[in-house]
């Protein structure tokens, strides 16, 4: 794999980054506080192409690929993770979905808006029983006419509170398991539909995750998104570049609470010369850098197997675990550097280390995604 970026990934890192710096680090942390992200700042990465970026250029899209999606996950995460967040959603799950399993006029019919930004776009599989179990969910997708009716009750959904469009994963056959499930997407304006009260969630607090509601919500089957019992199989390789996304925004926020941590060390003095010169110190900052790094080449690898059209499952639990646990590590460390203030709003470093704990959460918990890992590597060997 070349490690070496591209001139169009130098070029979307470098813009990114900027606009991290003007109009998203300012914000994060009234952000966080107020649980709501600001329409402008969605609206400026719609015209960055930053909500289309594995998208056709003919329909809108930045036309690149999912190594560059993470490059610009990364950024974006520095700044703040709320909003890395409803950038993967919808760039890696909601929008996937559709370029997977969305025909000629539903991509027609969406496309161009979510690449815009001019539409948000959820994707809604957990629910509060079930986790991501198939066999145990309970929203259901019946036949009405030459329609469906949905009803129940998806859980802890990123962009629910102000997204324009829903993925939505039902069961259109209780017998048939992880086969009985079907996708739909669901607009938003439908009569039954919407939002439940926002998730007083420890992180992420401005990415406006809310439960989503079906309520006898009647869907025409044009909007049946692929084949009916297919929704699983498709969402379990929606799930790979979303746990690749996921990786990506705990990168960021390691490498956010790291860069905090150590100029934090560089300023700080005690018994006469900076705490950067302790050798305690400079340990947790080394093993913070080395874990980060080794979190973004797994990241890295992960996107490129993807990008070549191979499967990347394996790859993309192992990134998410150990990037994930590594931003942990990182943002305690950043904690540990801080002392006594990085325990207070007054620095960052706690709101990463909240925000970080959700790339242990979503997409499947660290158990799941060694699970998933530990089955690849069995197999191997089995007889």
């Amino acid at each position: 794999m070349n490690l070496e970026l591209s001139e169009n990934h130098t070029m979307l890192r470098r813009t990114v980054r900027d606009f991290v710096d003007a109009e998203v680090v300012p914000g994060a942390a009234s952000w966080d506080r107020d649980q709501r992200c600001p329409p402008r700042v969605l609206e400026g990465l719609g015209a960055l192409g930053l909500l289309g970026v594995m998208d056709d250029d003919a329909q809108g899209g930045a036309d690149m690929d999912a190594f560059a999606l993470m490059l610009a996950l990364e950024e974006l995460a520095v700044g703040s993770g709320s909003l890395a967040l409803m950038v993967a959603v919808h760039n890696a799950a909601c929008a996937e979905h559709l370029r997977r399993a969305g025909d000629a006029a539903q991509k027609a019919r969406w496309t161009r808006a979510l690449a815009g930004g001019r539409a948000l776009g959820a994707w809604a599989l957990a629910e509060r029983v079930a986790g991501l179990l198939p066999e145990a969910m309970q929203t259901r997708a019946q036949r009405e006419g030459d329609g469906w009716r949905i009803d129940g009750r998806k859980a802890f959904v990123p962009l629910a509170a102000s997204c324009d469009l829903a993925v939505v994963l039902a069961v259109t056959n209780t017998t048939e398991g992880a086969a009985g499930l079907t996708a739909f997407v669901v607009e938003k304006g439908m009569p039954g539909f919407g939002p439940d009260t926002r998730t007083d969630a420890l992180g992420m607090r401005a990415a406006g995750t809310a439960d989503l509601v079906f309520d006898g919500v009647r869907v025409p089957d044009a909007l049946r998104l692929g084949p009916i019992g297919q929704g699983y199989t498709t969402g379990l390789e929606v799930l790979d570049l979303s746990r690749l996304a996921l990786s990506a925004i705990a990168v960021g926020l390691g490498r956010a609470a790291t860069t905090a941590a150590a100029k934090y060390a560089l300023e700080r003095r005690q018994f006469g010369r900076p705490i950067a010169d302790f050798q305690a110190v400079q340990w947790m900052l080394a093993d913070s850098a080395t874990e980060l790094d080794a979190a973004r080449l797994l990241t890295w690898k992960g996107a490129a197997i993807r990008d070549r059209g191979a499967p990347c499952t394996l790859e993309a639990s192992m990134a998410k675990v150990y990037a994930s646990e590594a931003a942990m590590r990182a943002c305690d460390r950043a904690i540990q550097v801080h002392g006594g203030y990085g325990y207070t709003r007054e620095y960052p470093v706690e709101r990463l280390w909240r925000d970080a704990k959700h790339c242990q959460l979503g997409e499947g918990p660290s158990e799941v995604q060694r699970a998933v890992v530990a089955q690849r590597v069995l197999a191997q060997f089995a007889p």
